[in-house]
């Protein structure tokens, strides 16, 4: 069973890999087998100081995601330089924090470039390039707790991750008869560099973590196994699902 969960020989290209969720699921991905191509703006050093003791291969591709056309450029660069790519994961992603009523038009355009739109055009380079090889792939969007609920003050958040939800499963209704799988993970509250303002505020920090029944916020790595499984066979028969991994927080 656990030859199911083998990625040696596949390539993943993963989106903000230099820290966090991200780079959590690169190290776990390449645990398993995988080689791989970290992506963003910020040096992926860390990352690969990680992966390459392991035996595998961490290329470095830096690059603005929030220009889509420079985001697709470098993934049609990189199947082109280091082969095919077999693993796609969305993660890359920012969050700006203001009431909706004072919500500025420019941190709504910022945060669904990156957060949506990237992830969206990504996938679809992964696909005509899996197509024109005859391939398949796995496709992992990492949306969030806001794919589910609403949430207070990140209206553009909340909108990119539900929208997130949504592409997930229709690229998955569209790709899954030509061998890709689209799924997402939605991380539960994790302790990250986006949830430094929720956890330097004392009373919300308690607000929170009292209402998960694990006890505890999560860490990056809690990611990594969701990530595994829904890039290996293991998963080959799931399609279209957001899978939560929020300790509970959900359930509650």
């Amino acid at each position: 069973m656990t030859n199911c969960f083998d990625l040696s020989g596949r390539r993943a290209f993963v989106t903000g890999a230099n820290t966090g969720i991200g780079q959590a699921i690169a190290c776990a991905l390449a645990a398993a087998g995988a080689e791989i191509i970290a992506v963003g703006r910020s040096s992926m050093a860390q990352t690969q100081a990680v992966i390459r003791p392991m035996g595998r291969s961490c290329e470095e591709v830096l690059v603005d995601l929030g220009d889509v056309g420079a985001a697709v450029a470098a993934f049609d660069a990189a199947w082109k330089v280091h082969g095919p790519i077999d693993i796609l994961v969305n993660n890359a992603g920012i969050i700006r924090r203001r009431d909706a009523v004072d919500f500025t038009e420019e941190d709504w355009d910022a945060v669904l470039d990156l957060n949506l739109k990237t992830a969206f055009f990504l996938s679809q380079a992964l696909a005509r390039n899996a197509f024109a090889a005859e391939r398949g792939g796995k496709i992992i969007n990492i949306a969030s707790l806001l794919s589910f609920q609403g949430g207070i003050r990140i209206p553009s958040y909340t909108a990119s991750k539900s929208g997130l939800a949504g592409i997930t499963r229709l690229l998955a209704c569209e790709w899954a008869a030509r061998g890709i799988n689209v799924n997402a993970i939605a991380p539960g509250y994790i302790e990250t560099s986006n949830t430094d303002q929720l956890r330097n505020d004392e009373t919300r920090f308690a607000e929170i973590s009292a209402r998960i029944p694990a006890g505890r916020w999560g860490q990056p790595k809690d990611i990594g196994g969701a990530a595994v499984f829904l890039a290996s066979d293991a998963g080959a028969y799931v399609h279209g699902i957001v899978l939560p991994v929020d300790g509970g927080w959900l359930a509650r």
